[in-house]
C-alpha cells in the first residue's frame, strides 16, 4: 500500500463525530476509531492552515481522543513538522480502545513515521473541511522514504 493517513466519518450526532483513522507507512497499518467534537475539528483546520503558512520550520500537533485506560474509545496524535527542502515529517502515535486481557486491561499501540510534501498537505487541508459530513473521507497522501 501507498503510505497515507486516512480519515473516514463513520458516525455523528449534534455534538461529535466518530472518525475511523487508518495510518499506513507502506509496511505496517494500524486502524482505530476516535470521537471528535465539531469545535475540535475547526481548531484542527485552523492549526493546519497556520502550518501551511509556516512552511520550512513549522510544527503542529493534531490530537483526537485521549491516551490511557480511563478515557472513552481510542487516541490519535500526529506531529507534523516542515523541514528544509520541502519535506514534511509526520510522527504518529495511535492507541486502540482498552480491553480485558487476562487479569488486566490493555490497548494496542503503535508509533508510525511518514514523509509527505507541501502539495500533498495542501490537498489534504483543502479536503479536510468535508470530514464533518457522514460517510465522508479524506486522505493525506505520503511518499516513501
Amino acid at each position: 500500500m501507498k503510505p497515507s493517513i486516512y480519515f473516514k466519518n463513520i458516525w455523528s450526532d449534534d455534538d461529535m463525530i466518530e472518525l475511523k483513522i487508518t495510518v499506513d507507512d507502506g509496511n505496517s497499518q494500524f486502524t482505530n476509531k476516535v470521537y471528535v467534537g465539531y469545535q475540535q475539528l475547526e481548531q484542527v483546520l485552523k492549526i493546519l492552515n497556520m502550518l501551511r503558512e509556516q512552511a520550512y520550520g513549522g510544527i503542529a500537533n493534531i490530537e483526537f481522543g485521549e491516551f490511557g485506560p480511563k478515557y472513552a474509545n481510542s487516541a490519535f496524535c500526529a506531529q507534523i513538522h516542515f523541514s528544509e527542502r520541502g519535506k514534511i515529517y509526520i510522527s504518529i502515535r495511535m492507541q486502540s480502545e482498552y480491553f480485558n486481557f487476562g487479569a488486566s486491561e490493555v490497548a494496542s499501540e503503535v508509533h508510525l513515521y511518514l514523509l509527505s510534501e507541501p502539495a500533498l498537505l495542501d490537498n489534504f487541508i483543502d479536503e479536510f473541511k468535508i470530514i464533518k459530513e457522514i460517510e465522508s473521507s479524506v486522505r493525506l497522501e505520503c511518499i516513501e522514504f
